[in-house]
């Protein structure tokens, strides 16, 4: 059972490294705009806030990667 959680665990990270890598990408791109738009500036702060989240989940699921392997 240990070894499902754990694979199931592992895929988990392997998800929101994904997630965490299309929000670091989009954030790229708004960056690279010479401004942006109300909206654009919304979405940087959502994806800001998003990424932050992913990584202190992927933190998280890392800690208890070894207790569960």
């Amino acid at each position: 059972m240990d070894e499902i959680q754990g694979s199931t665990l592992g895929e988990e990270i392997d998800r929101l490294h994904a997630e965490h890598r299309r929000y670091a990408q989009r954030l790229e791109e708004l960056l690279q705009k010479p401004y942006l738009t109300e909206d654009e500036q919304l979405e940087e702060i959502r994806l800001k806030k998003l990424k932050l989240h992913a990584k202190d989940l992927i933190f998280a699921l890392e800690r208890r990667a070894p207790a569960v392997a």
